[in-house]
């Protein structure tokens, strides 16, 4: 009856929280949605982002957990995500008259992502922040564990944004690149119509530009501020060969990845452990450019050759490294590279959104996965509920 009387609704409100591969932090976006499908249409009405303790980040940065730390870190992370809801609802209250949720949306926070590759077994994907517990901490119906339905249907469980990027996006006449970069960096190219949209992970985004600082600065920094020491630096040539032989590049999409490729220990310290004769700017230089040409490269070969691309909308912690931005938009010359705050969407929030837009289509019954974006056989509704 509840679920029934959720989608019947004219509007709904729900409350949209993301945790990246960065392990930063938690977003969370309270937003409007009125509708489903193509005819959806939502509002932001507020976002904030609430910082891990000290003590979470570090576990969740841990290369190995054990089943203990795992079942320990996913009561955890749905405590810490039941309190980023309260937080954003009652930030709202003095922006605007009182709202009542109608459900949360939740991804989780990522621990395990291998996608499913030919002729490999052992795939398989795990978000932890236990939906149970932030449903019950809330009084609140809640919407989560939203990739393992797409893997199911024999996709990779990923980028799953794709459709959200449609639905915010999309313009009538010609296609728009939505580049989230997080702790890892996608692209969905937004077409006029679904069935032609284009979404893979082009590979590392923020995570091994903050695991290179963390590294250089002995955990006393986290991420690069604005892209400023890399601005400071200049790119090691053969550091930059090495990082961009990485055999994911030259994999043809459909394809997603994680921590598994391009964590510290996995994809830099090989390199780093190598070079003694360069300033920590300089590592930091060639990781950003590493980054930045592996997004270049993707887009050279998998979306300018049948996509006349002309806007990149740029979101994610990625976007407010400026030195970043500057090595996109000298790599596609012919693109408007710029960020979703100055399409009126907060980069911060882009992802929380997402998932909001995700939740809203389970609770409606409308197929949300995109097939062309994930290599699944059909598009499924995504996503399971938990209600207080």
């Amino acid at each position: 009856m509840r679920l029934r009387a959720i989608r019947k609704k004219e509007q709904r409100f729900a409350i949209g929280l993301m945790s990246g591969s960065s392990c930063d932090g938690i977003d969370a976006a309270l937003v409007r949605l009125k509708s489903t499908g193509d005819e959806l249409r939502t509002k932001l009405i507020d976002h904030r982002t609430m910082r891990f303790p000290p003590t979470v980040r570090d576990r969740l940065l841990r290369s190995t957990l054990t089943a203990e730390n795992l079942a320990g870190l996913d009561f955890i992370l749905g405590q810490l995500f039941a309190e980023a809801a309260k937080a954003v609802v009652e930030n709202a209250k003095q922006l605007t008259e009182p709202i009542e949720v109608d459900f949360i949306a939740s991804h989780g926070h990522t621990v395990m992502h291998a996608p499913r590759r030919d002729g490999e077994e052992g795939f398989g994907t795990l978000q932890i922040g236990n939906p149970s517990v932030l449903a019950q901490l809330t009084g609140i119906p809640v919407a989560a564990n939203f990739r393992p339905r797409d893997i199911a249907a024999g996709g990779q469980g990923a980028p799953l944004a794709a459709y959200a990027d449609w639905i915010l996006f999309r313009q009538k006449e010609e296609p728009v690149a939505c580049l989230n970069i997080g702790g890892i960096a996608n692209v969905t190219v937004a077409t006029p119509a679904l069935e032609d949209v284009v979404a893979f992970d082009t590979g590392p985004g923020n995570m091994p530009i903050d695991g290179a600082i963390r590294h250089l600065t002995n955990g006393r920094l986290q991420f690069d501020k604005n892209g400023r020491r890399a601005a400071r630096g200049k790119p090691i040539a053969s550091m930059l060969d090495a990082l961009l032989e990485h055999p994911f590049f030259d994999e043809v999409p459909p394809k997603s990845t994680g921590r598994e490729e391009f964590g510290f220990d996995e994809y830099l310290s090989k390199s780093i452990s190598a070079d003694h004769d360069h300033t920590a700017d300089d590592v930091v230089a060639t990781v950003t450019e590493a980054v930045a040409t592996s997004i270049v490269e993707a887009h050279e070969r998998f979306v300018l050759p049948t996509h006349a691309i002309k806007r990149m909308v740029v979101s994610g912690g990625g976007a407010h490294n400026r030195t970043l931005l500057k090595l996109l938009q000298e790599g596609l010359p012919g693109v408007n590279v710029y960020t979703s705050d100055g399409a009126g969407l907060p980069s911060d929030a882009r992802e929380a959104i997402a998932f909001a837009i995700l939740g809203n289509e389970l609770f409606c019954g409308t197929n949300s996965s995109v097939p062309s974006a994930t290599g699944a056989s059909k598009p499924v509704i995504l996503g399971s509920l938990t209600f207080p």
